[in-house]
């Protein structure tokens, strides 16, 4: 069974900063082969698109609500991908999770077939 695996999460105060990674585990999911995006989900919200990686890492997608404060990036020799988040707002707290794909357009769900469980972000005013 692959999973997917997020670390980083944490509690930080409104402008500070974090850094999310999301690796492979159990049978060896080589990331490389695989879009890889980061989606949220806020209490009493729909999960959300946040920010997406083509497999070379040429192409990069990012929502409004995040263009210009995070940065998707991936080294495919470590098999992880990295959500670097500043700036980082209250409305920004949610359930943080990654996802690996291969077909479609990387801003929807429904294009990735491994999902992690989630890591918490939680940002203080």
């Amino acid at each position: 069974q692959v999973q997917l695996v997020e670390s980083g999460g944490g509690l930080v105060q409104a402008g500070g900063s974090l850094r999310l990674s999301c690796s492979a585990s159990g049978r060896t999911l080589s990331m490389s082969q695989y879009r890889v995006g980061w989606f949220r989900q806020a209490p009493g919200k729909e999960r959300e698109f946040g920010a997406a990686i083509s497999r070379s890492g040429t192409n990069i997608y990012y929502a409004d609500s995040v263009k210009g404060r995070f940065t998707i990036s991936r080294d495919n020799a470590k098999n992880t991908v990295y959500l670097q988040m500043n700036s980082l707002k209250p409305e920004d707290t949610a359930v943080y999770l990654c996802a690996a794909g291969q077909r479609g357009g990387g801003r929807v769900e429904s294009n990735y077939d491994y999902w992690g469980q989630g890591t918490q972000v939680t940002v203080s005013s």
